[in-house]
């Protein structure tokens, strides 16, 4: 585990409760998966190309069940992560499902995935506020 990971461990730990779980499941989304750019192009390689590209453009967001998000991310991550914040695969598939459109929306404000994903801790924190 890297310094980052570590102080955003920390931080996101005093936030507590559902948002300071979805703030550690999205960090740990990211660094599982390449970054920003490693998650649009896992929706790119498995069809939904279109879907991802709706939450990077400036236009509305094409929504995702949590059957494609387990499809994308495979079931098995999706099970180590659920086993780490105590909840079920599926009820994890739903809330990614359900955040990850506004997240990487946010996390591309002028309609493109930067080459760097910039901060994403301190993305992430902003949106929780």
């Amino acid at each position: 585990m890297g310094l980052l990971d570590s102080i955003a461990g920390s931080v996101l730990g005093k936030l507590g409760g559902e948002q300071g779980n979805m703030a550690q499941v999205a960090m740990d989304l990211f660094n599982q998966n390449g970054g920003l750019n490693g998650i649009l192009e896992k929706f790119r390689e498995n069809g939904l190309g279109e879907t991802a590209a709706s939450w990077v453009g400036n236009g509305g967001n094409i929504s995702i069940t949590a059957e494609q998000i387990s499809s994308v991310l495979g079931n098995g991550a999706i099970a180590d992560m659920a086993a780490k914040f105590g909840i079920n695969a599926e009820t994890l598939s739903a809330q990614i499902a359900e955040h990850l459109p506004t997240l990487v929306d946010k996390l591309t404000p002028n309609g493109e995935a930067p080459a760097e994903s910039g901060n994403l801790l301190s993305t992430v924190l902003g949106m929780l506020r």
